[in-house]
């Protein structure tokens, strides 16, 4: 939620034994604080957020995730679909799904976003030299499709089609006070891009909500052509992460992250630094420019070792980042850390699936988070 603040998420409703005659309080508490469900049976929550920040007011919620093994066998790796809307009392709303799914045998990988959404964008201008404090707010509406339909090459190693579509339109930049004129940047009146590429994943994870040990690797190239897209430019994509194991439940993991553009690039498909996964702290689209080289690193204790209860845990992560126009005047001396560390309380212990709530601190500031699933 960048730098938003989450005041409340009251309510986790758990929808693991519907059939059952049950009371709808005897079903909350088995299916969230005694998970007594088959394992191999799809989980179902939903659960309401309220939030605010100054460019939205009041923002409130709905979020929701399945999980499912295909063909209920546990062999099979788990997969997730996330799903989040809200609405503002600014008239604005969002509609987002986010999946990883696995088909049988782990043949076929889907990996992909959906965003459809009415929100106010934060503009700081392009590079690392750009004010702390906004310089124009972009009301916009977005649409943003990331698809990936990989098939494995041989175990655990993916090649496929990925798609990329980004849609902003009624653009509007409104200038914050203290400014006078600004340089608008290419796509300030909006764009609609396509891109298609190839992407090479390698994946060992069993459960990519909390992964215990493995590996995540994935090379990707798109190219957004002037006869599909409003703006020709390319785009190269390398994110790679280690997991861990230390111990019987502790977990180091680190990602090291590069996206690298070509061509003539919309100041919305720039490379985007901040966010709830990499460089927590800072507002998505903090600093932007043509590239990106990010990396992070986060301890996690799942659970705690508190001895009267098995549920709680905790991470501390640390990050680090630059973004760049060219290789040439990429420089160490502008690098922006992250830090911070949060609690896990373990949401479905028959699948080990927790949520997280972290604080992030920043040159610039602080971030809170309440998701389920780790950070990456």
């Amino acid at each position: 939620m960048g730098k938003k603040l989450l005041l409340l998420c009251l309510i986790i409703l758990g929808f693991n034994n519907l059939v059952h005659s049950q009371s709808f309080f005897s079903r909350y508490i088995n299916g969230i604080l005694m998970d007594t469900s088959d394992i191999t049976k799809p989980q179902f929550l939903i659960y309401p957020t309220l939030a605010y920040a100054p460019e939205t007011s009041w923002e409130i919620g709905l979020s929701s995730l399945y999980v499912y093994y295909a063909n209920r066998d546990t062999t099979n790796r788990l997969s997730e679909i996330n799903g989040f809307t809200f609405v503002t009392l600014e008239n604005q709303y969002g509609i987002w799904f986010d999946h990883a799914i696995y088909s049988d045998l782990n043949k076929w990988f889907f990996l992909g976003r959906i965003r459809i959404q009415s929100f106010p964008l934060f503009y700081h201008g392009i590079g690392m030299d750009t004010p702390e404090d906004y310089i124009a707010l972009v009301d916009a509406n977005q649409v943003l499709i990331k698809e990936r339909v990989l098939r494995e090459l041989k175990r655990n190693l993916y090649f496929g089609l990925e798609i990329d579509f980004q849609r902003m339109s009624s653009v509007n930049f409104k200038l914050a006070e203290e400014q006078q004129e600004i340089n608008l940047p290419l796509g300030s009146a909006g764009s609609d891009n396509l891109g298609l590429g190839v992407g090479l994943v390698y994946d060992d994870r069993h459960n990519v909500l909390n992964v215990r040990k493995g590996n995540f690797s994935e090379l990707a190239y798109l190219n957004y052509m002037p006869a599909f897209s409003n703006f020709g430019f390319q785009t190269i994509i390398s994110d790679n992460r280690i997991f861990r194991p230390v111990g019987k439940n502790n977990v180091f993991a680190a990602q090291l992250l590069g996206q690298f553009n070509m061509g003539d690039v919309p100041f919305n498909q720039l490379a985007l630094m901040g966010g709830d996964s990499m460089m927590r702290g800072y507002y998505l689209g903090r600093f932007r420019d043509r590239n990106q080289i990010a990396t992070q690193v986060e301890y996690r204790m799942l659970p705690l070792p508190l001895g009267f209860t098995d549920r709680l845990g905790a991470a501390a992560f640390a990050g680090a980042a630059t973004v760049f126009p060219d290789f040439s005047r990429a420089s160490i001396h502008k690098v922006v850390w992250s830090a911070g560390g949060g609690l896990r309380f373990l949401l479905f212990p028959k699948k080990d699936i927790y949520t997280r709530l972290d604080v992030a601190f920043t040159q610039e500031g602080t971030g809170f988070y309440f998701f389920i699933g780790e950070a990456f």
